[in-house]
């Protein structure tokens, strides 16, 4: 019988804690309980309850980054990858159970750890995405700009568009969001002018 890793099970229970119950409200008494083991052992491995939900952090944007690895296939175009991974790894941010707690606890209480702790995961969505525009850029895909000025538009008009737009409005069809993100971002809503007249 494989040896049972005990820090693999607190992380697992703290997650499963943080999700339920939030930052503010988990401790480590709760964590105990739920991993099974006495308090002492935690803190062999975790100095504290903040070191603890950074371990965690990490484990989920890990996640987050093979979700994105795996929606960029090489051989399609960019704005093809770019939908496949802002809604991979949006869906995954809206469905994931601990940031789902953390945004209802920023909103309800301003905990300062859910704020740096969903900020820190936007980060890494907006890292990806600037890395994947400056290759689009250096390949002639789109033309010259600031990668993270349009990663930070770009995710900021998604989530506009998926989940703001909802709360007043029928919810946009993925097609109806592709096609509204290809005429801000890829065409822009200028009509195109003949230069001179012509």
């Amino acid at each position: 019988m494989a040896p049972i890793d005990r820090r693999q099970q607190v992380i697992h229970a703290a997650a499963q804690s943080f999700a339920m119950f939030g930052y503010k409200a988990t401790t480590m008494d709760q964590v105990a309980k739920i991993a099974n083991v006495g308090k002492g052992t935690i803190y062999t491995f975790f100095t504290n309850k903040e070191q603890l939900f950074d371990q965690i952090l990490v484990e989920v944007i890990q996640e987050m980054k093979v979700i994105a690895q795996r929606e960029v296939h090489q051989e399609s175009a960019f704005f093809d990858n770019l939908f496949r991974v802002l809604d991979a790894l949006l869906e995954f941010r809206r469905d994931h159970e601990l940031l789902v707690k953390l945004s209802q606890e920023l909103k309800d209480f301003g905990t300062l750890q859910a704020k740096e702790g969903l900020e820190k995961v936007e980060k890494v969505i907006t890292e990806f995405l600037a890395r994947e525009l400056e290759k689009a850029k250096d390949s002639g895909e789109i033309r010259s700009c600031d990668p993270q000025v349009v990663a930070f538009m770009m995710i900021r008009l998604y989530i506009a568009l998926t989940s703001d737009w909802n709360k007043h409005h029928e919810p946009l069809s993925k097609e109806d969001i592709k096609n509204y993100f290809s005429l801000f971002l890829m065409e822009g809503i200028a009509a195109i002018k003949p230069l001179n007249g012509v």
